[in-house]
């Protein structure tokens, strides 16, 4: 058995419901073992396991399961919930899981916008709690939880509190207690996101996706170009029609054949997209930082404003690869959108670093540095 399978030293237990986010907990616990090796009474690593919250999505279920194999495959134990099977299965998964919460002296988590990871925070008695990235709501959690403001995803901000947030608010506020530093109490956010306000007594600790490099690649790189897809369109931000234009148009500028969906991009809006413009739609089996290092990729990937244009810089390190990005224009927005949305949206574009930006669709071809 791996050492950091076994018991010794303090308990681990991570939370994920997303394909990065049990990355994410892969590439801290690897960054930590680093930094303390030899020493794995120490070692964030030991004793580590990861409890799947299991979405409904096919898709997410599907690259989880892979992440899942990867994970057991460096020696950490897996426990797999189907915390979302019917009306009882979350008291069924929060039952099963009260005495290891009481037990773990460590807990992480990849979203704590959860409310199933804030209602865990209130069982947990652990001391030591990590956030691993989740993407760019990172950015904002740190924001929020700076600012002392309630933890609200940033595509929602702005609209009035529904009857299920009022109900929830107790637990919220104990959770947003939970993950703030203080006596006996510390908190880390592992982080490949520029994190401009930092909460006093958060670590923040950077991912530069070390394990990722170590493991895959480098890749074989194609003659094309490749798009990343987002689901800005399924979660409201962003106009249907405008998305295939830019998409159609940035296709035809730079030569893309490939679009790489985002996992939660709908059938029917993929389906219209090939139709539409002629890209091979790929429906990736694992997050795109592995894919793209795994290869083969294309020598430039395009990207709308997303967690990708942070994150494949890093897990590309090396090669010869390219990240451009892409502004939202704020003609897209949908009159639904967050009123943050797009200040937001220009600041994920913004602090990107080694990428190049892509300033609109009558200038797609115009490629300026970073």
């Amino acid at each position: 058995m791996s050492p950091r399978a076994g018991t010794a030293g303090p308990h681990t237990l991570a939370f994920v419901e997303s394909p990065v986010q049990l990355l994410n907990v892969l590439e801290w616990a690897h960054a930590h073992a680093l930094g303390t090796e030899g020493d794995t009474a120490r070692s964030p690593g030991a004793g580590l396991t990861l409890v799947v919250l299991s979405p409904n999505d096919p898709m997410t279920r599907g690259q989880l399961r892979r992440m899942a194999e990867l994970a057991r495959d460096e020696g950490y134990e897996v426990r797999w919930e189907e915390a979302r099977g019917g009306t009882t299965a979350p008291f069924h998964t929060i039952a099963g899981l009260a005495p290891l919460l009481r037990r773990a002296s460590r807990v992480v988590m990849g979203d704590p916008f959860s409310r199933y990871v804030q209602l865990l925070l209130t069982i947990t008695r652990a001391h030591d709690l990590v956030v691993v990235d989740d993407g760019t709501a990172t950015m904002e959690f740190v924001s929020q939880l700076a600012r002392g403001e309630r933890l609200v995803r940033w595509h929602r901000k702005g609209g009035r509190p529904g009857p299920r947030d009022l109900l929830f608010a107790p637990v919220s506020s104990k959770a947003r207690h939970r993950l703030t530093p203080g006596r006996g109490r510390h908190v880390e956010v592992f982080s490949s996101m520029p994190i401009d306000e930092t909460p006093d007594g958060v670590t923040i600790t950077a991912n530069d996706f070390a394990w990722t490099r170590a493991r895959f690649g480098p890749p074989r790189l194609t003659k094309g170009s490749d798009l990343v897809g987002t689901s800005l369109v399924e979660t409201g931000v962003v106009d249907g029609d405008r998305y295939l234009d830019a998409v159609r148009s940035l296709a035809r500028a730079h030569g893309a054949t490939r679009y790489f969906a985002h996992r939660r991009e709908s059938s029917e809006k993929l389906h219209r997209l090939v139709q539409e413009t002629g890209l091979e739609v790929v429906r990736p089996d694992l997050p795109l930082e592995l894919i793209a290092r795994r290869g083969p990729i294309g020598r430039t990937i395009l990207s709308f404003p997303s967690t990708v244009v942070h994150t494949l810089p890093l897990a590309l390190a090396g090669t010869e690869v390219k990240v451009a990005v892409f502004d939202i224009d704020p003609t897209w927005l949908t009159e639904n959108a967050s009123p943050r949305a797009q200040g937001f949206l220009s600041g994920v574009t913004g602090t990107a670093r080694d990428v190049h930006r892509l300033s609109s669709v009558s200038a797609v071809s115009v490629v300026k540095t970073a």
